[in-house]
């Protein structure tokens, strides 16, 4: 009996091995346009008896540089569903560490039902094209997911199914969303293993407009300015316009510039983008960068007055710095290679030019100390249609500080206080380093106490400061009035030479002319 199944057993063995080995001489003797042409046909000829249809959706598309939207919304909907029915897994920790999503891992395929219709999803990916050895996955393989139905139900899937699939995967990843912080990864970083423009952490800070200390109108202003923004995604179809807005923060150092972009990240449930212009190389490197980027986040561009000189006169002291040199060094040559080519018109485009609309619902947002020194071009409204100048502390913005370092509504201090505020000027950021208790012996009164020093400190020294400053200012004028007199002197003086000059050119003139006529006196 046993020998019988052996043989049984050993017989389709034979058949299978000898398959395999007449389709590897196939794929190895055949000539290329040869064996196209019989896979070709030989397809068609499955499909007279091949019942099925089968969609494939690519991770990435040949033509674009990020993830497929497609690819994604189905790996959501089948974390949800076909996670319960697979039997390998892969798992992801999102939501603050407190969430735990189970996937299909590659190579699985599960079964599913919509209607009444019998459809698989399979996950797996394509191999590399050239097999080396090495530890890592090759750059080249593909992921990707497979749909499998009935070809009499094609209508309803490629129609309804799809379009429920996509819908609940976009509406999953909204509740999963962790929110993230990027920043641009150097270039040699973007191909290979791990490949990727941009690395990312979870962003987790804290700032809430609640706890931001500025003047309430102001707050209240920014609030509503950025809630419209999100609500009008039809809006901005409607006019023709790219759905983005463009911000400017500006003010002097320790105002809450960041802080504010963390607030309005908060909000909005946006995720972050901190850009770091001089470790781009070029123009072309900023479009990859812009083009990785997802919808509803906020690209932000922090001292932007110091990241690049986009003034236009990079290339003229560029080319005055190469006259002067007379030798460069292998070190200094470089330097010079490494050093960024991105360019103020690079910069505009991205911000506002045909590239901005590689995406949608996303914030641009400028940072500087010194507004002046930025291109007018580059702030100018329709790129930057909202600026925004962060100042010194007001006495509301105090109050709001006080709360939420010394849960403090009021104080017989604050009166004093707000005179010395209105009498000098002092950041946010001062102002709660000094609310903010030093030991545990500390309490609301001592800490209140140490900033009404600083405050007086502070008066006075700004008042030292405007004594030498008028004073510099007066022996300048002195300075100025007297080489001015000085000058003036001189010119009377050099005027007074000249008339006499003058006149004893005449005398001498008239002397030659009497003894040119041969009168003597």
């Amino acid at each position: 009996m046993m020998m019988m199944m052996g043989e049984m057993w050993a017989k389709p063995g034979s058949l299978v091995a000898g398959a395999m080995f007449l389709w590897v001489m196939f794929q190895q003797c055949m000539p290329h346009q040869f064996r196209s042409y019989i896979e070709k046909y030989s397809q068609k000829l499955v499909s007279f008896v091949y019942p099925y249809i089968q969609i494939t959706f690519q991770e990435y598309s040949e033509n674009r540089y990020r993830r497929s939207e497609a690819y994604v919304a189905i790996e959501n909907y089948l974390s949800v569903d076909a996670s319960t029915r697979a039997k390998r897994l892969k798992a992801d920790v999102i939501k603050d560490s407190q969430s735990l999503v189970l996937s299909m891992d590659e190579r699985e395929e599960v079964r599913e039902e919509f209607k009444g219709v019998k459809l698989w999803w399979a996950s797996d990916k394509t191999p590399p094209k050239m097999q080396t050895f090495s530890f890592a996955p090759a750059a080249d393989e593909k992921r990707y997911y497979k749909l499998t139905f009935h070809k009499n139900h094609r209508e309803m899937i490629v129609g309804s199914y799809l379009n429920h699939v996509m819908k609940e995967g976009k509406a999953i990843e909204v509740r999963n969303r962790q929110r993230k912080l990027f920043t641009n990864n150097s270039r040699d970083t973007w191909y290979g293993y791990k490949k990727a423009v941009w690395s990312h952490v979870a962003f987790e800070h804290p700032a809430r407009f609640e706890t931001l200390a500025m003047e309430p109108k102001k707050k209240e202003e920014i609030i509503n300015d950025l809630t419209i923004f999100s609500r009008r995604k039809e809006y901005y179809s409607k006019i023709g316009k790219a759905w983005k807005r463009g911000y400017l923060l500006y003010g002097p150092p320790g105002t809450g510039k960041s802080t504010m972009i963390a607030a309005m990240a908060n909000l909005l449930d946006y995720d972050l983008y901190d850009l770091e212009l001089t470790s781009v190389k070029d123009n072309t490197e900023l479009r990859k960068l812009l083009i990785d980027t997802r919808s509803k986040s906020i690209i932000v561009i922090e001292d932007i007055d110091c990241s690049l000189d986009l003034t236009g006169q990079r290339k003229k002291k560029k080319e005055k710095e190469e006259d002067e040199e007379s030798k460069d060094n292998s070190i200094t040559k470089k330097g010079k290679e490494d050093e960024s080519k991105v360019t103020l018109s690079g910069l505009l485009n991205v911000i506002d030019g045909l590239w901005s609309t590689c995406g949608e619902e996303r914030l641009i947002v400028f940072t500087t100390n010194y507004v002046e020194k930025l291109d007018p071009a580059l702030i100018r409204r329709g790129r930057m249609d909202k600026h925004i100048e962060l100042s010194y502390c007001c006495f509301d913005a105090f109050k709001v500080l006080a709360k939420n370092y010394l849960d403090l509504d009021s104080h017989h201090l604050f009166a004093s206080i707000r005179r010395l505020m209105e009498e000098t000027n002092m950041t946010p950021a001062d102002v709660a380093e000094y609310l903010m208790p030093k030991t545990i012996t500390d309490d609301p009164g001592t800490c209140l106490e140490n900033l009404i020093l600083a405050l007086g400190t502070a008066k006075g020294e700004a008042r030292v400061k405007a004594e030498k400053e008028a004073k510099e200012k007066e022996e300048e004028e002195k300075r100025v009035k007297a080489e001015k007199e000085a000058k003036e002197k001189e010119a009377t003086a050099g005027e007074v030479k000249e008339k006499e000059m003058s006149d004893e050119r005449v005398t001498e003139n008239g002397v030659a002319a009497v003894k040119e006529n041969g009168v003597v006196f």
